[in-house]
């Protein structure tokens, strides 16, 4: 045993490092989410929900050729509490892992999207100047590292500022988001991934494919950390 390793290990005997997850202390090599609950975290196809249930969110956009989310999001649940942490606790490095393990998954499985570019979907800069930052870049960003693909936080601009889609109809989602997008990067390849952290009605995700279809993108592939049941 080294001596770092007995100088971490004190360090943690009186400054524990928790779990953002369960809340109970890191061991050993875990960073951020520990080994358990990244293990039991709902995958999607672990409850029956594929991608085909979720391609139905989009059956009127045939530009998007598939949908995938990584968990399921349920209210009180660890992933609403993670999600939770990233956007409103300032925790940024579980929004890189998060995008990571995504990543790494679909690898893994062979389901990457054939796309050139991950592109976050993008927060007015109202908002994002409170925050400190973008969830969906840091999303993106852990995704790219554990796939290769680049990813862009500027392709897109939210320029105007829109009240909250917390209960409002997928209709009155649409209105509130109409318009609220611009392309900002000049050449951007025709496919790509847009990558968000909880799909619900997908009204936001159907605004930015119409805004970078303006730009010449053909083909999109939608990626969210994880999928709202109802």
């Amino acid at each position: 045993m080294t001596l770092q390793i007995v100088f971490n290990d004190f360090i943690d005997l009186i400054f524990p490092r928790c779990c953002e997850g369960c809340e109970k202390p890191l061991i050993g090599n875990e960073e951020t989410i520990c080994t358990v609950c990244r293990i039991s975290l709902p995958r999607l196809n672990s409850e029956g929900m594929n991608k085909d249930t979720l391609q139905y969110k989009f059956v009127n956009v045939p530009e998007i050729i598939s949908t995938h989310s990584f968990l399921l999001f349920t209210k009180k649940s660890k992933v609403q509490k993670l999600l939770h942490v990233l956007k409103y606790r300032g925790n940024k490095e579980v929004g890189i892992l998060m995008g990571f393990m995504f990543g790494q998954e679909m690898l893994a499985a062979g389901e990457l999207p054939n796309a050139e570019l991950i592109i976050s979907v993008p927060l007015h800069r109202k908002k994002k100047k409170n925050r400190g930052y973008n969830q969906s870049d840091l999303l993106a960003e852990g995704f790219s590292s554990a796939t290769g693909i680049p990813w862009s936080g500027t392709a897109l601009e939210r320029v105007k500022y829109t009240e909250t889609q917390t209960g409002k109809s997928k209709t009155e989602r649409r209105e509130n988001v109409r318009g609220v997008f611009e392309v900002r990067e000049k050449s951007l390849p025709e496919s790509v991934i847009i990558m968000d952290d909880v799909l619900t009605t997908g009204a936001t995700l159907e605004e930015c494919v119409e805004t970078l279809k303006t730009a010449g993108c053909t083909q999109f592939y939608i990626l969210t950390i994880a999928l709202a049941q109802h």
